[in-house]
């Protein structure tokens, strides 16, 4: 049984309606009362929900007090538990808008893998990254497209940005970002020593207009032959775009489309993918430096995970979690990993100070 101030929490749903009816907001400030009248209205609707059950109950238990034929005793004791079980599954919902999951969690995102220590070989685990999550993408129904990508000579990549589009890719895909550490033996090690490499992962949730504002005297914009594979085309059209964010110093690059103004397109929902991600990182920084978290803070620079090759073993070092199935795990089945995590961060969020939790008595 959760107890909340509801004369409160219907009086600060009323305020925010009338803040949405003035017309001197901008989008992004009416974006964010909309999404809270939102969070509001729901918690009001299900508390209704409830509390009509209730009386429902209360009724039923009545008139089985009072029954003495035998059968329809029984039929209102299956009525009771139905009606019990109504509420129960509200109440889980009830909790669950009480801590609500972040909103960018729904939208697709912008993966970037950058080779690290190591090499050529950490530019070949780049590649096998790339079919990991090109697998986990298809398995989950997700439309994966390779924006930009910079080769080496062996196969591997020295980095290479993604577009994943779906549902909820971000709530998936957000813990990959950090350092991965890879340990195996070089298909060119004669030796048979095992080297360890490093990839670095970048998961930006795709931003909207709303989120970000960019003037367009702020940007310069270079067109340049776009490399890798595409026959004459490649060479002799100027397709490929890079976009610098003057004020920040952000360079992003988009090459693979064969149109201009595609690539332009795309090269900009990276540009403010970036830019948003860079402010929420300043947002967070405060809190992040005051609370250690279990799970660690998602920063590109924390080693997140290991993969020994030769032990067949994956270890996540923010859930401590090993499994000897490596082999699987990079075949794209990485529900086994992500899944633990998703899970913190829903334990996470009933600690953390909610927007409700000031109603609680």
């Amino acid at each position: 049984m959760i107890n909340l101030d509801w004369d409160s929490i219907q009086k600060k749903h009323k305020e925010l309606i009338t803040a949405l009816s003035a017309s001197n907001i901008d989008a992004k400030e009416r974006a964010v009362l909309q999404r809270k009248e939102t969070q509001y209205s729901n918690l009001i609707t299900t508390s209704k929900e409830i509390e009509s059950l209730n009386t429902e109950l209360s009724d039923l238990n009545k008139q089985f007090s009072s029954e003495s034929d035998p059968e329809l005793k029984a039929l209102f004791e299956e009525e009771i538990k139905t009606n019990k079980d109504k509420i129960y599954n509200l109440e889980s919902e009830l909790e669950e808008k009480l801590y609500p999951a972040d909103e960018k969690d729904e939208r697709s995102v912008f993966l970037e893998i950058r080779a690290g220590a190591g090499g050529l070989e950490a530019a070949l685990f780049v590649s096998d990254l790339l079919k990991t999550y090109t697998n986990y993408g298809m398995s989950k129904n997700w439309n994966v497209s390779l924006v930009d990508s910079n080769t080496t000579d062996i196969g591997g990549f020295k980095e290479l940005t993604l577009f994943i589009k779906g549902r909820d890719v971000f709530k998936h895909l957000k813990f990959e970002s950090g350092v991965h550490r890879v340990q195996r033996v070089p298909k060119t090690e004669t030796a048979g020593r095992i080297h360890t490499s490093t990839v670095t992962v970048a998961v930006l949730p795709e931003a909207k207009d709303v989120d970000i504002q960019i003037n367009p005297q702020d940007l310069r914009i270079d067109t340049y032959r776009a490399g890798g594979a595409g026959g004459q085309h490649v060479n002799k059209t100027e397709s490929a775009i890079r976009i610098t964010h003057l004020p920040t110093g952000v360079v992003v690059t988009c090459q693979d489309e064969r149109s201009q103004l595609k690539n332009k397109e795309r090269a900009m929902k990276i540009l403010k993918s970036k830019i948003l991600q860079a402010e929420e990182e300043k947002k967070t920084a405060k809190i992040r430096s005051q609370r250690k978290q279990q799970v660690g803070s998602g920063d590109r620079a924390e080693k997140i995970r290991t993969y020994n090759y030769p032990q067949n073993r994956i270890t996540d070092h923010r859930t401590e979690l090993t499994l000897k199935k490596l082999d699987i795990i990079m075949s794209g089945q990485l529900d086994e990993i992500i899944n633990p995590l998703i899970l913190w961060e829903k334990e996470q969020r009933k600690k953390d100070n909610s927007e409700f939790s000031k109603y609680f008595i």
